[in-house]
């Protein structure tokens, strides 16, 4: 018996030392059930964010292309209604564009909307709706440039200009000025600069112009720039900006045209300006409206060629690098002196931002003003809409862009609601400028205001044709 056990252990002794022994199990993990969870829990659409970003600049060739921004932060998948309704800027509808899009969970999805069929050449609104919601309201252009708003200008339309040029002529300037010694410096000397100009109307009196003239001291002919200002909404009692000489580039005039500004505030509130200034014709837009030889623009308009003619007889002027630049109403009167004094001193180059007064038949249908005022003041004069029209036209900036050739810098926000861009693409698209010569400015999100670095982007303008 102890043999046996023996040869028993001895067996297993030796099996051990061969390596043959069973190896010990190594644990293995065991296999985990792969993740079959699904979201139940229904998706909150009120967390839903939408918006639609500026591409493009808004504007597009053709066909839009919008881009619906759309966030889902749920964890389960959303599927969403996207639609765009389209109309003019006079607001008629045009087309709706219908769509869906499905956005994973916890992600987002830019979403493009565009129209089956090119648009006409023109301004348009779109309103964005995700699921029903309004994600954005926003004015954008097809093909802005080929826009027509064709002149339509009177046949005596030059005559009546002509004429009007011809009374300034007559009328004796008699500039008085008055240096602003706290705002001259070495480099250049700051005058207020008082003048006649026409009457309003074709007879009476002489009506003052005020101005602000910054003389270099060099002796030397310098480029001329005219400021002209926008609609005089400040109120009487706040300041009109009096620069500083600062450097001697250029020589330069800050126009303050009849009833307005200087014209038109209590006596010491403007430097140079002793007594008080009034303003004699209330809402300017309306006044003498209906009457095209006393009507208050053909006045004003005869005021920017009046300081004009007055730097012409500077000697640190030189009248053939002549430039202008002004917004909204100031706007207008750069693109009005320019197309007045074409035949005088042509100007080099203008920069008319968001332009007042342009193309007054599709004007009225876009905006309440002016085109309230001026319904009222037609109906108070008998006056039917076509000779409404006809009144307007000698006002009206697209017709006097026909006579410009200068080089032109403009610009327009595509949600300004004051002088929306229809009325400031007209009188640029009617230019007699070369294309090479002129640049448009879109700020897609502008309204009633300057795009960003205007002031810079006009001075370069002016500078490369100097």
């Amino acid at each position: 018996m102890k043999t046996k056990l023996y040869l028993v252990a001895l067996l297993a002794v030796m099996l051990g030392a061969c390596g043959c022994e069973h190896p010990t199990p190594v644990d293995e993990p065991e296999p985990q059930p792969q993740d079959t969870t699904v979201v139940t829990e229904p998706a909150d659409l009120s967390l839903i964010k939408q918006s639609v970003p500026v591409t493009d600049n808004w504007i597009w060739s053709g066909k839009p292309q919008i881009t619906v921004h759309i966030e889902n932060p749920n964890k389960a998948a959303v599927k969403l209604g996207v639609k765009v309704k389209i109309s003019t800027d006079t607001k008629q509808a045009v087309t709706e564009v219908i769509d869906s899009v499905t956005v994973a969970g916890e992600s987002s999805v830019d979403h493009i909307m565009s129209t089956p069929e090119n648009l006409e050449p023109g301004f348009y609104r779109a309103v964005c709706f995700v699921n029903g919601k309004n994600a954005r309201s926003f004015i954008f252009g097809i093909d802005p440039f080929q826009i027509v708003s064709a002149p339509d200008m009177q046949p005596d339309f030059d005559q009546f200009w002509a004429a009007g040029k011809a009374q300034l002529a007559e009328v004796e300037m008699n500039p008085v000025l008055t240096e602003i010694t706290d705002r001259s410096s070495a480099k250049r000397k700051v005058y207020l600069v008082e003048m006649q100009s026409v009457p309003d109307g074709l007879d009476g009196e002489p009506v003052t112009i005020r101005g602000y003239y910054l003389e270099p001291q060099d002796g030397q002919p310098h480029p001329v720039i005219m400021h002209f200002y926008g609609y005089d909404t400040q109120g009487t009692k706040s300041k009109v900006d009096c620069p500083y000489g600062g450097s001697s580039e250029y020589a330069e005039f800050y126009l303050s045209h009849r009833g307005q500004y200087l014209n038109n505030r209590p006596a010491g509130t403007n430097p140079g300006v002793e007594g008080a200034t009034e303003n004699i014709y209330g809402d300017w837009f309306a006044y003498n409206f209906g009457d095209k030889d006393s009507y208050y623009y053909r006045g004003a308009f005869l005021d920017c060629v009046q300081a004009v003619r007055f730097m012409a007889t500077r000697p640190t002027s030189n009248m053939n690098k002549l430039f202008a630049e002004g917004s909204s109403q100031g706007g207008a009167l750069s693109y009005a002196c320019a197309s007045l004094c074409s035949d005088l001193y042509p100007f080099t180059a203008i920069a008319p931002n968001v332009a007042f007064l342009g193309d007054f038949p599709d004007y009225f249908q876009i905006v309440g003003w002016p085109a309230e005022t001026a319904k009222a003041e037609a109906k108070k004069k008998g006056m039917t809409d076509e000779e409404m029209y006809t009144f307007l036209s000698y006002f009206d900036t697209k017709n006097l862009a026909t006579k410009i050739s200068a080089a032109v810098l403009a610009s327009s926000g595509l949600q300004d609601g004051t002088c929306p861009p229809h009325t400031n693409i007209a009188p640029f698209n009617n230019l007699l400028t070369p294309a090479s010569d002129k640049e448009y400015v879109f700020a897609p999100e502008m309204q009633h205001d300057y795009p960003q670095g205007w002031t810079t982007k006009w001075n370069n303008f002016f500078k490369a044709r100097m």
